[in-house]
C-alpha cells in the first residue's frame, strides 16, 4: 500500500523499474483470490452432492420398507403394516428434507465461474491501461 501512496514522490525511472514487481504482486493476489473463491463454491457443491447421496440411500431403504408394508398389509395377520408405513413415511420425509437442503446448497454455488476474481482482474487491467477506477 505504501508503494502506491509514495508513487507520486518517486522519479519516473524508479516507477518503471518497480512496475514488473508490482504487476507480479497484483497477479499473485488475483490467483489467491481465485483459489479462495473457487474453494468456497466447491465446498457448497460438495455439501449438496453429499446430501443428495444420503437422500438416495434413505430412499433406497424406504422402498424396502414400503415393500415390507405392502406384504404386511396384504397379509393382514397383524397390524404391523401400519408401523411399516409409518417408518416409510418418516424416511421419505427425511429424504425430502435432505433434497431441499441440497437444492438450497446448489443454489448458493451460482455457477462455478469465479465472477469476483474476473471482475477484479478486469478492473486491474483497466487501471493498467489508465481507464476506469482504481485506488490512489
Amino acid at each position: 500500500m505504501s508503494d502506491s501512496r509514495n508513487a507520486r514522490k518517486k522519479p519516473f525511472g524508479k516507477l518503471i523499474t518497480a512496475l514488473p514487481r508490482l504487476v507480479v504482486g497484483v497477479l499473485k493476489a488475483e490467483v489467491e483470490h481465485l483459489k479462495a473463491e473457487f474453494a468456497a463454491k466447491v465446498k457448497y457443491a460438495g455439501v449438496g452432492i453429499g446430501l443428495f447421496l444420503v437422500a438416495a440411500v434413505l430412499l433406497f431403504f424406504a422402498l424396502g420398507v414400503l415393500v415390507a408394508a405392502a406384504v404386511l398389509g396384504l397379509a393382514v395377520v397383524l397390524p404391523g403394516w401400519a408401523a411399516a408405513l409409518t417408518v416409510f413415511g418418516a424416511l421419505a420425509l427425511i429424504a425430502a428434507i435432505l433434497v431441499l437442503i441440497g437444492v438450497a446448497s446448489f443454489k448458493k454455488v451460482n455457477g462455478l465461474a469465479p465472477k469476483e476474481t474476473i471482475a477484479s482482474v478486469r478492473s486491474d487491467a483497466d487501471a493498467l491501461r489508465g481507464m476506469g477506477k482504481y485506488d490512489n
